[in-house]
Order: C-alpha cells, then sequence, then structure tokens
C-alpha cells in the first residue's frame, strides 16, 4: 500500500498491524461522512431518483410483481458471487432450486445461499426499517452466504481476528490497500452501522443513494471478515433501499458488467475520501440497473404476446394460466407448476405436456420422472449479458 497515494486525512488513520505484519501500516477509517456529497454535473443523483420512481411505478402496475420479487435476486446471487470468483448460473441456481439437489458444487450451494437471504432479510428490512442494520445482521448475512464454502477458514460470521490485504498477489508488500486491523474492526464496524441506521445528519444532507455509496464503501474499507465482504457488502445495498422504503433494485450485474470502475470508485472514496466518485458509481448502478429491469419486463411482455400467437390454449385452462408463470418461473417442475397454479398434478402435467408441444418449454433431464423443464426462450431474455438488447423468437 502506498502512502502517496493516500489523503492526508487517511493517512492520518495509518496504524502499525500486528506480528508478523509489523512493517506495514492499516488504514483505521474515518467515521463515514455525514455532509452533503456533489457528484460534478449533477445529473447523475436525479437521473437515479427518476429510474427508482419508474421502477415503483412499474411495481405498482404489476398484477404479479414476481419478476421483480423472485428471478432479479437471483440473478444478483450469481453476479455478486461471480464478481468474488464464485462461478454459478442462473440456470444451475434454478434446477437446485427445483430439484433440492444436495449434490450441487460449493459455488452453486453458495449462490443459492445468497438468494435465500435475499428472500429472507428484503422483507425483514421492509418491516424493521433501520433498526435492522446491526454488527449482528452482517454477521448473520456473512453466515448464510459463507456456510456452504468448504474452504473458508474461519467460522462463518466471526469478525476477523487476522490481517488481510487488498491486491499484491498474496503479499503484503505490493497490497493495493490494507483494511482495518483486526483490533479496530468492531468499532469501526459499529460506525458502518450506526451511519445506515441514521443516526447522524446524514439523513437531512444525502439522499438514499449518497448514503448508499457511501455505506457500501465504508463496509468494504472496514472488512470485517477474512472473505465474503463483497457479497456481504451488495447484499447491504438493495436491504437499504427497501428499509428506506422503496423498491429494491438489485446491482450487481451491473457492477458485474463495470467492474473496474466499481473497483475505481471505492479506491477513491477509501483512499482518498473522494466520496463522490462512490456516490456517480451507485447512481449509474441505479439508472442502469433499472432501465435493464424495464427493457426485460417489455421482452418477456412481448415473448407472452408470441406465444399466445403460436397456439390458442383454451382461456382458464393450466396451459393458459401457466403462460403467465414461466417468466418468473423459467425452469420448473410439474410439481412446482400444481403448487403456483393450485391444481392436481396429473393437471398439471397435462398443461406442461400442451407447453412442451408448443416448443414453450423443454424437458431437460430425460428422466420418467422428476423431470425438469425450462422456458429456453425466456431464459434468453433473462439471462442476457447485462446492456445487450433482448433476443425474441420469430412470430
Amino acid at each position: 500500500m502506498k502512502r502517496d497515494e493516500l489523503s492526508h486525512e487517511v493517512r492520518q488513520r495509518l496504524k502499525r498491524l500486528p506480528e508478523p505484519f509489523q512493517a506495514h501500516y492499516g488504514v483505521v477509517p474515518l467515521p463515514p461522512p455525514e455532509n452533503a456529497v456533489i457528484i460534478p454535473g449533477g445529473r447523475k443523483l436525479s437521473e437515479a431518483d427518476t429510474a427508482l420512481a419508474k421502477v415503483e411505478t412499474l411495481a405498482t402496475e404489476l398484477k404479479d410483481p414476481w419478476l421483480i420479487s423472485r428471478i432479479l435476486p437471483r440473478r444478483e446471487a450469481v453476479s455478486s458471487s461471480s464478481i468474488e470468483g464464485t462461478n454459478s448460473t442462473l440456470d444451475e441456481l434454478l434446477s437446485i432450486e427445483e430439484t433440492g439437489s444436495t449434490e450441487s458444487s460449493d459455488a452453486a450451494v453458495q449462490v443459492r445461499d445468497y438468494a435465500l437471504a435475499l428472500d429472507d432479510f428484503v422483507p425483514r428490512a421492509q418491516e424493521e426499517k433501520s433498526e435492522i442494520f446491526t454488527v449482528g445482521l452482517v454477521q448473520d448475512l456473512h453466515r448464510i452466504v459463507m456456510r456452504g464454502d468448504s474452504d473458508y477458514k474461519d467460522n462463518p460470521g466471526n469478525l476477523r481476528t487476522r490481517v488481510v490485504w487488498i491486491g499484491g498477489a498474496g503479499n503484503i508488500a505490493y497490497s493495493t490497500y490494507n483494511p482495518a486491523p483486526p483490533g479496530d474492526i468492531a468499532a469501526c464496524l459499529e460506525e458502518t452501522m450506526a451511519y445506515m441506521r441514521g443516526e447522524g445528519m446524514q439523513v437531512m444532507n444525502q439522499n438514499l443513494t449518497v448514503r448508499m455509496a457511501i455505506a457500501h464503501a465504508h463496509f468494504e474499507a472496514v472488512h470485517p471478515f477474512r472473505d465474503g465482504n463483497g457479497r456481504v457488502g451488495r447484499l447491504l445495498l438493495p436491504l437499504m433501499m427497501a428499509a428506506e422504503g422503496r423498491m429494491p433494485l438489485y446491482l450487481s450485474p451491473y457492477i458485474e458488467a463495470h467492474k473496474g470502475s466499481y473497483y475505481a470508485s471505492l479506491k477513491a472514496a477509501q483512499q482518498r475520501l473522494e466520496w463522490h466518485e462512490a456516490a456517480a458509481f451507485i447512481a449509474d448502478a441505479i439508472t442502469g440497473s433499472a432501465n435493464e429491469l424495464i427493457v426485460t419486463r417489455e421482452a418477456l411482455s412481448k415473448l407472452g404476446d408470441l406465444w399466445r400467437a403460436r397456439r390458442k390454449f383454451r382461456q382458464g385452462s393450466g396451459a393458459f394460466n401457466s403462460l403467465d408463470v414461466l417468466p418468473h418461473y423459467p425452469v420448473l417442475t410439474a410439481k412446482r407448476l400444481s403448487d403456483i397454479l393450485k391444481v392436481s398434478i396429473p393437471a398439471a402435467t397435462q398443461a406442461v405436456d400442451q407447453l412442451v408441444e408448443a416448443g414453450m418449454l423443454t424437458e431437460r433431464t430425460g428422466y420418467a420422472r422428476n423431470r425438469i423443464f425450462a422456458a429456453d426462450e425466456a431464459l434468453t431474455i433473462i439471462n442476457r449479458p447485462f446492456g445487450e438488447l433482448p433476443i425474441l423468437p420469430e412470430a
């Protein structure tokens, strides 16, 4: 870690690390700022506010908000894990959820656990508001997302007691940043949580986008665990939106597509206290993610129209009603469909067979029982690379 890359205020917070790293220093982060943060140009924050308002209007208009409450958290889980080198796929995640397989890879299990954490904690944040933000919450999130990692050396959820560093290919002498020394983690993390609870003037001086950016950058500067900090830090972003009463957006697909800018914005905030860089990135992430959601929703709506034109199912039949389910459960079993539609398994199986015949579902397993089906045309839209235009099938 080069001292000349740190601002004067950050250099004042350097603290010698414990043995055997006593030749090096860690940064004890300053408390998160409570003053206003100005982004040069001034438009990014207003654009993010407008994007959030569009998503909330969309959510209000949807008869069924599954697209927002189910598939997007799962894309979030895949992307956030991928950023940290834990690679699975949306297809694999959805298949695991259908089969309940216990023979999946560590990576797939970790991605599933991330999605389950969102399922559990976003509703809690909506109910508990800012009071949810405690050190205990952070430990619970870490415990969930790291419990499936057989290579993790500590007990998931325990704050680290060892020195860690960022960059340097395993050698602290070449690190780009040394987070808080172990003895300072608890106090620094409590400062992050107090900031997220809005216990200072930041609620008056900063809007939600700015507070998300500052909280995220500060949390990553503290780096309270040996591994999994990025995943926990990104989990906290939709929780902040939910606690604020806003429709949560899931930003990791945008972050994954713009990793260089993401890390540069964190570096600017943590090393030089240029909080506006982090705020500008999160504002862009919110705007980009909202636009992506709207494009996806419109493409899936058009796909539904194409399906209905492809074959006329009897209105009210299982196959007809399934067309509204497939964009939200693009990988499913007949049992899952029977539960959603509240029909018998034979009736759901008949509907699935009709959808397969019409080319809207494909059987994946080749089994006679416990078959898994996929709406590949919907998956192509949902799982496309971030920012690419959706590809619709020919009419």
